[in-house]
């Protein structure tokens, strides 16, 4: 192998290895959650950009990798750890400098949070070691959990004297539940451009657009409920 071909082959793992340095810097983030840090931004605020830059850098990977025709089995773990870190541990960690700073009834609530990048762990490897999710999800895919979690996280810092502690803890459980079980859910690929096959991405992006136009970060949220919502109600192929 030349070095203009390792050069070639090692581009995808580098788009990865900013999807992780992106998840890690938002980690550093959260931990200035409250703080001025960047751009005159708030801590947490920085780590959304962040974990949000990561899932920019997680979809070229793949689409670098297949336009150079560089996949390869160490690009699919590594692509895996990166997103344990972006999508689990990040949003994690912010979750619980949030509950640490306004959960004052419970002095380890901030803990639950942990349970985000366990079980995002744990849908990864079970996506790794599946063979039916190339066009199907089971179970909420670990990026989009993290998307809800921008957009509740967000909300919890605006209103967070309205928002008990435990539902804080009832929504950690059930999404990190949401994540391992056998719920089949849609992907956003798109195979066409036919509104009839693709009905359902193409409602899943008007929601999202309308949600963020209406409610702002928040409405990431919202979008995601109604993901979760449109899968349990619609058939899978």
């Amino acid at each position: 192998m030349n070095i203009l071909q390792a050069i070639r082959n090692n581009i995808p793992n580098a788009v990865t290895c900013c999807n992780m340095l992106s998840g890690a810097l938002a980690c550093i983030a959260a931990f200035h959650a409250f703080e001025p840090w960047w751009w005159g931004l708030q801590g947490y605020q920085v780590a959304f950009i962040l974990i949000a830059a990561a899932a920019v850098f997680d979809f070229f990977d793949g689409f670098t990798a297949r336009l150079l025709h560089a996949t390869s089995p160490l690009g699919k773990e590594l692509d895996s750890l990166s997103d344990a870190v972006s999508f689990g541990l990040a949003p994690g960690m912010v979750l619980y400098n949030m509950l640490t700073q306004y959960a004052t009834e419970c002095s380890c609530a901030g803990y639950i949070a942990m349970l985000i990048p366990i079980f995002g762990a744990l849908r990864l490897a079970k996506f790794n070691v599946s063979t039916d999710q190339s066009t199907t999800f089971t179970g909420l895919p670990i990026p989009a959990n993290a998307i809800f979690w921008i957009g509740f996280t967000n909300l919890y810092a605006e209103h967070h004297a309205s928002v008990p502690t435990w539902l804080v803890a009832v929504l950690v459980v059930a999404f990190s539940l949401l994540m391992v079980c056998n719920l089949r859910m849609f992907s956003l690929k798109l195979h066409s451009l036919s509104v009839k096959e693709n009905y359902k991405q193409y409602l899943l992006v008007l929601a999202f657009v309308l949600s963020v136009a209406f409610c702002g970060v928040t409405g990431l949220a919202w979008a995601i409920l109604f993901y979760i919502l449109l899968s349990a109600v619609t058939k899978q192929d």
